[in-house]
């Protein structure tokens, strides 16, 4: 790594970052609303973004700076088992064709702006609504904290900050800076910038990944050389070459699965999901969302690239950092590091949006302030939304960086545990509301219990996500396990309450609700006041 600062790429790096900077306070002008002052508005853009925004918006918050980073860097410490991301990503898209397309249709109908809201309508339980909100805060928040550590690595790699030894005031404030900047046009735009750098972060991206997959191979004597080294490197370490042991199958497998049941259970892929204005551009998006996929198997192989040219970190997560600045012209390293900068920025902003929406109309409306306006609310989110990033800020800035990536893997875990009550409800009302939240505090607490039993080198609890599957005895991913225990005792507690005739929750929603385009009239002006004020 250079001792010194990468002035070139500095400069390039800057340039981006000011120029996204300014696209993230204009689009407060960006399809601007006669009235801004509702959670519609500033939290999901006005309901009105079409396929391609939607798509780059999705992209840009699925895709993030710990896509980017921590994605190659496990196939830079581990070898192939890191691919898991790659088919749990194929796989999640013939998933949710299935249910966003109804989730954004009773959305769309009944103003619903977070899951909570969906989940309360639906089963008529302002208990199971808090549940699934507090899940989703809990879990997002070391969502935010990992971008956080994307936009570090880059800038630790370029020699900003100063060393170990340097104030930690000075070498702090890159990212403090960074984190300023990103509260205000957040603060000030909503969605909207967040949705409008996307375009910017995507065709980075893409280009970068474009460029590093064939220029890095022709300097490194070509991919064979490439796996040959990656080979030799995990068979000197004792983990018999790139292909991992037999061992680590049902590991591999459970893990795909359970991240591709997790990933639209976070808040800010419902967020970007219900911002669409129509039920076909969701349809539509999770045809062509699959593009990704391809781009993020081809950035999976920048960890074997990086073990080829020769990189030696301490910190896994600046491996392909410290790739871009070995490999590319300072200039070019600048542009890489702008995608990853700007990769974890717009992510970043969904997530806190996310996050504050869920904490405003599910916990501060429902328990706080149930007259609230949506003035006071949208007040709220903007509030909220600002403290969370402080929250994850002072989790980068005070806790070892592996943490982070850890507890994200439990913020996995735990948002899996959502899956019953939003998906089974999207398809079926039997689930009886209080099966549900006991399923899903079964599946919390053996989730979060299992977690912190597991230890790594770096950590005595919460070093990692995969754990002994009982009664099976193969190592499996903690939170499908979790997840199974959670609907086996959801149905097996519904089967009791049918019995004994326990009382149901009010269901708000009617079957026609889950196939509403936007074209179809409302149903908030038809709802008792009361219910309409609880709802919109």
């Amino acid at each position: 790594m250079n001792d010194g600062v990468n002035g070139v790429a500095l400069a390039v790096f800057i340039f981006f970052f000011l120029a996204v900077t300014v696209m993230g306070f204009l689009a407060a002008r960006w399809r601007r609303a006669a009235d801004e002052q509702s959670l519609d508005e500033w939290g999901l853009g006005g309901r009105s973004f079409g396929t391609w925004v939607t798509w780059f918006l999705l992209g840009g918050d699925l895709y993030t700076a710990y896509t980017f980073v921590a994605v190659p860097a496990a196939i830079y410490a581990a070898g192939a088992a890191g691919f898991f991301a790659v088919p749990y990503t194929i796989l999640v898209y013939p998933l949710i064709f299935t249910f966003l397309p109804r989730l954004w249709s009773v959305s769309h109908k009944h103003g619903y702006v977070t899951t909570s809201d969906f989940v309360r309508g639906r089963f008529g339980s302002k208990g199971l609504s808090l549940a699934v909100a507090v899940t989703g805060i809990l879990a997002t928040m070391p969502y935010i904290a990992l971008q956080l550590v994307g936009i570090q690595a880059v800038l630790d790699v370029m020699g900003v900050g100063g060393g170990e030894n340097t104030n930690w005031f000075i070498k702090d404030l890159p990212l403090l800076i960074a984190f300023g900047v990103l509260a205000a046009y957040t603060y000030s735009s909503g969605l909207r910038a967040p949705a409008l750098i996307a375009f910017v972060k995507d065709t980075l991206i893409y280009i970068v990944i474009a460029v590093a997959i064939i220029y890095i191979p022709i300097k490194l004597g070509g991919f064979d050389e490439i796996f040959k080294a990656a080979n030799d490197k995990y068979t000197a370490n004792g983990a018999g070459g790139i292909v991992p042991a037999e061992t680590g199958q049902w590991t591999y497998a459970t893990l795909a699965l359970g991240s591709a049941l997790a990933l639209f259970m976070y808040p800010h892929s419902i967020t970007a999901t219900l911002s669409s204005r129509s039920r076909e551009v969701i349809r539509r998006n999770t045809t062509i969302l699959p593009l990704y996929s391809l781009m993020l198997g081809l950035l999976a192989l920048l960890g074997f690239m990086a073990i080829a040219a020769g990189v030696k970190v301490e910190n896994g997560q600046l491996a392909i950092p410290q790739l871009f600045e070995t490999m590319f012209p300072a200039w070019f390293a600048g542009v890489a590091f702008a995608a990853i900068g700007i990769g974890a920025l717009v992510p970043a902003a969904i997530m806190s949006i996310a996050a504050a929406n869920l904490f405003t109309r599910n916990i501060y409306k429902d328990f706080i302030n149930p007259d609230a306006t949506p003035a006071q609310e949208t007040k709220i989110s903007k509030l909220v939304s600002l403290l969370v990033k402080v929250g994850a800020l002072a989790f980068v800035l005070t806790m070892d960086k592996t943490v982070a990536i850890n507890f994200q893997l439990l913020g996995g875990i735990w948002i899996l545990q959502t899956f019953p009550a939003l998906v089974g409800g999207l398809f079926t009302r039997w689930f009886h509301r209080w099966a549900l939240l006991t399923g899903w505090a079964v599946g919390m607490l053996y989730g979060t219990l299992a977690a912190y039993g597991v230890a790594s080198p770096t950590q005595k609890h919460f070093g990692g996500s995969a754990k002994e599957i009982p009664g099976i005895g193969e190592i499996g991913y903690i939170g499908l396990t979790a997840f199974i225990l959670n609907a086996v005792v959801t149905v097996v507690l519904t089967f009791a309450f049918r019995a004994v005739n326990a009382p149901d929750g009010i269901d708000e929603t009617s079957p026609e609700d889950y196939t509403a385009d936007a074209g179809d009239k409302g149903v908030q002006a038809e709802l008792p006041p009361a219910t309409a004020g609880a709802t919109h």
